[in-house]
């Protein structure tokens, strides 16, 4: 089989930035072990594999190097960009994921929106061992979310997030129930809200570059506490990303780019 295959820089307007995603456009579902032996072969955080079902409608399944993953915002945006670089008369795709969310996506002219669904949170704790192991000091607030199985920690300030160095051998040797640890800050950054980094040595890379899934609960939390419906988030990892994030209608729209790096075709038997 010889399959479609790309390489997306997510969440930035320039090669070498945000979050690299591998995106492969199927004509037929393959095996899960076909899937997760690609997904380590990328070796991204996330490798998407769409497959078309009807006009506009694609299923679509992430995989870390790992595990599979429920819901990635950063692959949904890298296939949403190889969708629309391969079919131009596209301007929106309707992805169905493998654990039943149904996601819009819409070419914009200068900038692509995705609509994925609000994620609570509820309070929760951080271990003293996490948290040293983060290099985190104080936590204004812990929450969890569920859905995507992270906990969530608020800190005082920006500057503390960027310098944070976790050490990720201990983390991986803390036996852990959740998929990873995300650390938030009010922005410093002129013209953004909130800024956050998310390390996820558990289930997938040690830090994620560029984050757009967590938005679905992110950006729920960042509104309520700031009283605004529409917010600037900033990613400081070392690659850096940033999206604009809207809260609306019961939906998280999620507004960003994505660059093609590579494109071509991959063959195996199947």
């Amino acid at each position: 089989m010889r399959i479609k295959s790309f390489i997306v820089d997510a969440f930035t307007d320039s090669l070498f930035k945000g979050n690299q995603a591998g995106v492969c456009i199927l004509e037929h579902p393959i095996s899960e072990n076909n899937m997760i032996n690609m997904a380590k072969e990328f070796g991204f955080s996330e490798t998407a594999f769409v497959v078309h079902q009807q006009t506009d409608v694609y299923s679509i399944r992430y995989f870390s190097p790992v595990t599979e993953i429920p819901l990635c915002g950063h692959a949904t945006l890298a296939s949403a960009k190889a969708l629309f670089n391969e079919f131009p008369e596209l301007n929106k795709v309707i992805f169905n994921t493998h654990f039943g969310q149904v996601l819009e996506v819409f070419k914009r002219l200068s900038h692509i929106e995705m609509f994925f669904p609000v994620h609570e949170t509820e309070k929760a704790v951080l271990s003293e061992e996490i948290k040293t192991a983060i290099g985190i000091k104080d936590i204004i607030n812990c929450e969890y979310n569920k859905d995507h199985n992270i906990l969530m920690a608020e800190i005082e300030s920006s500057d503390e997030l960027q310098r944070l160095a976790p050490n990720f051998n201990v983390l991986r040797s803390i036996k852990s129930s959740f998929s990873g640890v995300l650390v938030t800050s009010l922005s410093s950054k002129p013209g953004y809200d909130f800024e956050y980094r998310y390390f996820w040595p558990w289930s997938g890379s040690d830090e994620d570059p560029a984050t757009g899934g967590v938005q679905s609960f992110l950006c729920r939390y960042w509104a309520l506490k700031l009283n605004k419906t529409i917010l600037k988030a900033f990613q400081s990892s070392s690659r850096t990303g940033s999206m604009e994030v809207e809260l609306k209608d019961k939906k998280t729209i999620i507004k960003s780019n994505a660059v093609i790096f590579l494109k071509g075709e991959i063959h195996i038997d199947v």
